[in-house]
């Protein structure tokens, strides 16, 4: 095996942060780590930041991004993996402080990775990643209060990658998918994917201020927080519920407690990172089957290393749509 790998470091320059492509040397295995030769990455958000240098998402420089891999695992130190085992990669520490998914391989904890499910692709998997994860545990937490009879489901941010996975398995599962979005010129794409209706992101900014609205969804996926969760959970339905895993609008709610005591309206926050790994392998296995969209390649692009550092400057810019696949090996 070669002494060094490729990978797309960032590194900090006088307070300026670059990236380039590097070869990069093996480290020793540690007790309890797997080596995996990455297949297949994919970009996130957090991976964009990441890969500019905040330092709310990774302290020191160089780095390597990347929260998702999948691959297969060369080299093993536990019981848990062998040599030849297809493995999947996502949250955890990966690509915020520990170097990620961005390269030719990475070396983890064996706790942080789990078997790559039979009947899903190394590529499908990367579709998915951390944010087809988080999409999988806001569809299984919500699907536990209200089902596809109850009424509309919502979903905020649809053309992001939580947003545009979610549609599509809720679309599959039967429900009737209202889309809010600030980008008025994907509204054929997101009816592509499942959307029977299209809210604009100012529409919903702008609702009324009292501290209840009109009923209008039975649920909801939220992407985003601030007004526009607000705005959601007041116009939710008595005894509906609606999930929380964003704050790229605002951290901050201003609510009153009536939602939850007049309408008996379910808040429920969403962690993938951190996840507990048997329900992890869960939702997994339903991403895999139940879950898994008709298409689900018609929701990513694929990309090489060389190619990557121009589609993190769009994701920055608020201009990335869908997914957004790494492909690592020829």
């Amino acid at each position: 095996m070669n002494t060094t790998f490729k990978s797309f470091r960032v590194e900090e320059h006088n307070g300026t942060f670059v990236s380039s492509i590097q070869n990069t040397p093996f480290k020793p295995l540690l007790n309890n780590e797997i080596l995996v030769k990455v297949h297949f990455s994919s970009l996130n958000y957090k991976d964009a930041l990441s890969a500019s240098g905040n330092k709310g998402v990774t302290k020191n420089y160089p780095h390597t991004p990347g929260i998702d891999a999948v691959g297969v695992v060369e080299q093993s130190n536990c019981d848990t993996f062998a040599a030849g085992d297809k493995v999947i990669v996502t949250s955890y520490d990966l690509g915020m402080n520990t170097d990620g998914g961005f390269a030719e391989y990475i070396q983890v904890p064996c706790d942080w990775a789990l078997k790559l499910p039979e009947q899903m692709t190394m590529k499908e998997a990367m579709i998915y990643g951390t944010a087809g994860l988080t999409a999988g545990i806001s569809v299984w937490r919500l699907s536990k209060l209200v089902k596809p009879g109850d009424g509309k489901i919502v979903v905020s941010g649809a053309t992001g990658g939580v947003g545009t996975l979610s549609i599509a398995i809720l679309s599959k599962l039967g429900y009737t998918v209202v889309a809010i979005t600030g980008k008025a010129t994907e509204r054929d794409y997101l009816r592509s994917l499942g959307a029977k209706e299209i809210i604009l992101r100012h529409e919903i900014e702008n609702y009324d201020k009292k501290p209840l609205l009109k009923p209008l969804f039975a649920g909801a996926i939220d992407t985003v927080g601030g007004v526009i969760l607000e705005n959601i959970i007041k116009t939710i339905q008595p005894a509906g519920a609606v999930t929380c895993c964003g704050n790229v609008a605002s951290y901050s709610l201003d609510l009153t407690v009536y939602p939850f005591i007049l309408r008996g309206i379910t808040l429920i926050g969403i962690d993938s990172q951190n996840y507990p790994m048997k329900d992890r392998i869960k939702v997994w296995n339903l991403l895999a089957n139940e879950y898994k969209p008709v298409q689900p390649e018609d929701t990513c692009r694929e990309l090489t290393l060389d190619r990557l550092q121009d589609q993190i400057n769009l994701m920055l810019m608020g201009k990335a749509q869908g997914r957004t696949v790494l492909k690592l090996t020829e």
